[in-house]
């Protein structure tokens, strides 16, 4: 088989702490009030950033979760980012922790002098289900203020969440009951959603399933994503996001050079054979029972890793962190 290498980065962020205020259905990285209040250490981000130097990247963007969890670690970051030699493009926020105005400008003015000049406000019906708009508002208004550069993500939606009381939360079933019963299906082109994560059981019951059988015909030629750069993520532990595919990792010591399949068997499985290929793997050694359907390859793929890592307790370096496996 051949052995997946990827010997470059292109652009990418890091991932501070998997704890969040939230539990938002698009979440890729399943980020919830559940997850440890972990934060990344200064050890093993120096240890990215080198690798991410090594390797060709120039600058990152910083998330979660919610990094403004531990403002002392993000601080942190930043500045470890900087001293690196290793820009940060922007830093993302779901502004859940601007409550105190005062106290929210001192946070940002502290960024601006450890050189960051951009946040990312997330800005969707998703975040909306737990955040009340007003917090948003109060966080742009401040950036502006200070001229740290906002980039509401994604602007577009401003004028439905603004329709309701900014004060309180409002659930998806809101937005459907206004908006109509197609609002949700709608959001996954609007928001440039990857069915990963949350998003499976979210988007099940939006779209129609194929059968799993259609599914592993046309995915036995190996899964190419996993090499894609051009939006990578490290996360606080250390592991490398294979093509933004959550729950397998690849050890920051290994990233660019091939992978022995020996110590990658899942890896270079779906690299070489696709789902297909982890499908009759996990059938034959691990009496996995496939469903009837499946949205797609992903959601299929997720599905048989989560069993083998949940279910079978199959202890591997590729099924990390194992907190992504316990949705939601």
């Amino acid at each position: 088989m051949r052995e997946l290498n990827i010997p470059a980065l292109q652009s990418g962020g890091i991932i501070t702490n998997y704890h969040c205020t939230s539990r938002c259905g698009h979440c890729l990285y399943g980020c919830s009030p559940e997850w440890d209040r972990d934060c990344i250490d200064e050890t093993t981000l120096k240890k990215i950033l080198a690798k991410i130097k090594a390797m060709g990247g120039t600058s990152v963007h910083i998330g979660g979760g919610e990094p403004f969890l531990n403002t002392e670690c993000l601080l942190m970051v930043v500045e470890q980012c900087f001293a690196a030699g290793v820009g940060v493009g922007y830093v993302e926020t779901n502004s859940s922790w601007c409550v105190d105005q005062a106290k929210a400008r001192e946070i940002i003015q502290a960024l601006m002098e450890k050189g960051l000049r951009c946040l990312l406000i997330s800005m969707s019906p998703f975040h909306n289900e737990y955040i009340p708009f007003k917090r948003v508002k109060t966080l742009i208004d401040i950036c502006r203020q200070e001229r740290m550069n906002d980039f509401p993500w994604v602007n577009s939606f401003y004028k439905e969440i603004e329709s309701f009381d900014d004060g309180v939360a409002h659930s998806l079933s809101e937005y459907e009951a206004k908006y109509g019963p197609d609002y949700l299906a709608g959001l996954l082109n609007r928001y440039s959603i990857r069915i990963g994560g949350r998003a499976i059981e979210t988007f099940s019951g939006v779209f129609n399933k194929s059968p799993a059988q259609q599914i592993v015909e046309q995915s036995s030629a190996g899964c190419r994503e996993l090499t894609q750069t051009g939006h990578f993520h490290f996360d606080l532990f250390g592991n490398y996001i294979p093509g933004l595919c959550t729950g397998l990792s690849i050890k920051l010591e290994d990233l660019g050079s091939p992978l022995p399949g020996d110590k990658y068997p899942i890896l270079t499985m779906l690299y070489n054979k696709g789902v297909a290929g982890l499908l009759e793997f996990a059938e034959k050694e691990y009496g996995f029972k496939v469903q009837d359907q499946y949205l797609e390859k992903c959601s299929l793929c997720f599905d048989i890793r989560r069993y083998l890592a949940i279910d079978c307790s199959v202890e591997s370096q590729e099924l990390n962190p194992v907190g992504i496996y316990k949705l939601p």
